[in-house]
């Protein structure tokens, strides 16, 4: 078989229990971002699609390269199902050519830790014979019914066998889902024919459903998605906050009220590559001290300061710059840097960054602010000749 490999994400607006939820971000980038990448980087899908009906979603999911398909209103409920948004895209996509569409999945983006292996080891067991697969966890767990009087469901409670003996079980983990583009058509559900599960990672499970959920894929993605960071030729500007940042956060106050800080030498160095290599670099502060634009002006970089909305500030810099917010760095360490990290593709904390301000990062430095974080972000996106 060679034809087309469709996946959809559907992904819509509205949201009960976590608001927002499919653009709220994880390791710094957005829920149905997270998926778009996955299923893009994934070597047997060949399209990947978003059916959503708010335009902020669809934003994000074009700008990350997807396809995206606008899901009418009778589909967009609370009670409309994932293969009604999934029916509807191939309808959209594959109106004129449906028999050039072999393979259809559906992609969850409530799914933020499933890989492009996980997708392609979905759609290869469908190539190599099976009519519908997905993705699930071993499991070897005892499950009981009915807490006031508890009966085993999947084992006998009167002769227990050993965890390694026994058969594991299979819990879908939700994240994915490959089938015949044909049977779909058909049959219109997910499930159909043989059906093959297919292994993955159980330290990768989760499905974001509440607020809690959120949180802990926060906490997780640093250590799953395996220290993430940008790579030279990925970032076309870097916007740099100041106090904690590229200071340790503590001034020393004269008896004239004047603050003199402490910064590293080590980020002067890396500033100044930055600049040879041809990258803006803007600083960026809430403070009013002279300070801040004295040290810019060292740096020989654009400065904008005594700025109460960094947020909007830095939308307008981007702007007037003419520049893709997914490739633009912000570096920063506390709440009030939130509201630029939600624009642009790589939010980069500090070691000493707040927790959420860390949780809401897509890559963390080594070393905390004013010990050289600058410089060593830029050795993350400069080749070693630019340094």
């Amino acid at each position: 078989m060679s034809g087309d490999v469709l996946a959809v994400i559907p992904a819509r607006g509205g949201s009960k229990g976590v608001p927002g939820k499919n653009l709220a971000r994880v390791g710094g980038v957005p829920l149905v971002v997270r998926a778009v990448r996955a299923a893009l980087a994934a070597e047997r899908i060949t399209a990947v699609a978003v059916s959503t009906d708010d335009p902020a979603i669809e934003a994000a999911a074009t700008a990350a390269g997807a396809l995206a398909v606008r899901r009418p209103a009778e589909l967009s409920g609370d009670t409309a199902s994932s293969e009604s948004a999934l029916a509807h895209a191939v309808d959209v996509l594959y109106a004129s050519h449906r028999d050039d569409l072999e393979v259809v999945v559906l992609v969850q983006c409530t799914s933020p830790f499933l890989t492009a292996a996980d997708l392609d080891a979905a759609v290869a067991a469908v190539q190599d014979g099976a009519d519908t697969a997905f993705t699930a966890a071993a499991f070897h767990g005892f499950v009981w019914r009915g807490a006031a009087d508890a009966h085993g469901v999947n084992h006998d409670s009167r002769g227990r066998q050993r965890r390694q003996d026994r058969e594991p079980e299979w819990l879908e983990t939700g994240a994915a889902y490959a089938m015949r583009a044909d049977g779909f058509a058909e049959r219109g559900r997910r499930f159909f024919g043989r059906t093959v599960a297919v292994p993955t990672d159980p330290e990768r499970v989760l499905e974001i459903d509440e607020p809690s959920d959120l949180e802990r894929a926060r906490a997780l993605a640093p250590l799953l998605d395996g220290g993430h960071r940008p790579r030279p030729g990925e970032v076309d500007a870097v916007v740099l906050d100041f106090d904690g940042t590229q200071t340790d956060d503590r001034a020393w106050l004269g008896a004239d009220g004047t603050e003199r800080v402490a910064v590293h030498r080590g980020d002067g160095m890396g500033v100044a590559a930055m600049r040879r290599a041809g990258l803006p670099v803007l600083i960026l502060s809430t403070e009013v001290n002279p300070v801040v634009s004295a040290r810019a002006a060292k740096l020989g970089v654009e400065c904008r300061q005594g700025i109460p909305a960094k947020g909007e500030e830095l939308a307008l810099w981007l702007s007037e710059k003419r520049l893709a917010p997914g490739r633009v760095l912000y570096l920063g360490n506390d709440v009030n840097d939130l509201p630029c990290f939600a624009q642009v593709g790589w939010p980069v904390a500090v070691a000493s960054a707040q927790a959420p301000v860390r949780a809401a990062a897509r890559a963390i430095t080594s070393v905390p602010g004013g010990h050289g974080a600058v410089r060593e972000i830029a050795s993350w996106i400069l080749e070693e000749d630019q340094l």
